[in-house]
């Protein structure tokens, strides 16, 4: 119907008249709903997907890489690099949950008898790990704070045997050749019972 008025005009009105009225979204309509979002998600903390492009491949969605990332970011999640662990056989599963499921009633008394210990090595100027630092993006001017510097050979470093009990900890022994049955016993013999006396323990009631 021609009107004489501007279409402008004529929204207006009809705005006054109905503000209650949905109106038309501007732009190209979302490619992902609701419930592509939340099955994206739910992909991820399921573990049937890890990383945007499997997503695609796995959800079969007519839509790019970065849409599917944007999504996940708006979720409140974040790609991160995945930890270098020790991977765990069925075996070791089923160990750690025979593990948990026999000391489930333990009491905190029951705890304190138990002492932990463990071997570590200790670097002398720096750690095997990744080292992290910010800096500007696209800047590629390096200073001694963007470097992790390096020596030959590494450095040198110390191989170490301690333990922990509720009462402090053990006294730490330095281990200077493979760790193997001989060895471990003297240690215990050397460092692990004098701590027992020291602290006054009764080494019948120790869990090790």
């Amino acid at each position: 119907m021609q009107l004489g008025v501007s279409h402008t005009t004529v929204r207006r009105e009809i705005s006054k008249a109905r503000p209650d009225a949905p109106k038309k979204q501007s732009g190209r309509p979302p490619k992902l709903t609701m419930v592509d979002k939340r099955k994206l998600v739910r992909n991820i903390t399921s573990g049937k997907a890890d990383t945007a492009m499997q997503l695609v491949n796995e959800l079969n969605m007519d839509v790019g890489v970065n849409t599917i990332r944007r999504a996940l970011k708006e979720a409140g999640m974040w790609a991160v690099s995945k930890k270098k662990k020790p991977k765990l056989q069925p075996k070791h599963l089923h160990e750690r949950l025979a593990f948990a499921l026999r000391h489930q009633s333990c009491t905190v008394n029951d705890w304190k008898r138990v002492i932990w210990s463990d071997e570590t090595k200790i670097n002398r100027l720096e750690s095997d790990g990744r080292e992290w630092v910010w800096k500007k993006r696209g800047s590629n001017h390096l200073t001694s704070q963007h470097v992790k510097g390096t020596v030959k050979f590494g450095g040198g470093n110390l191989m170490m045997w301690g333990c922990m009990t509720t009462k402090g900890v053990g006294y730490a022994c330095r281990i200077d050749q493979r760790m193997d049955a001989e060895l471990y016993m003297d240690i215990l013999e050397d460092y692990f019972l004098p701590m027992l006396n020291f602290y006054k323990m009764n080494k019948e009631k120790i869990i090790f």
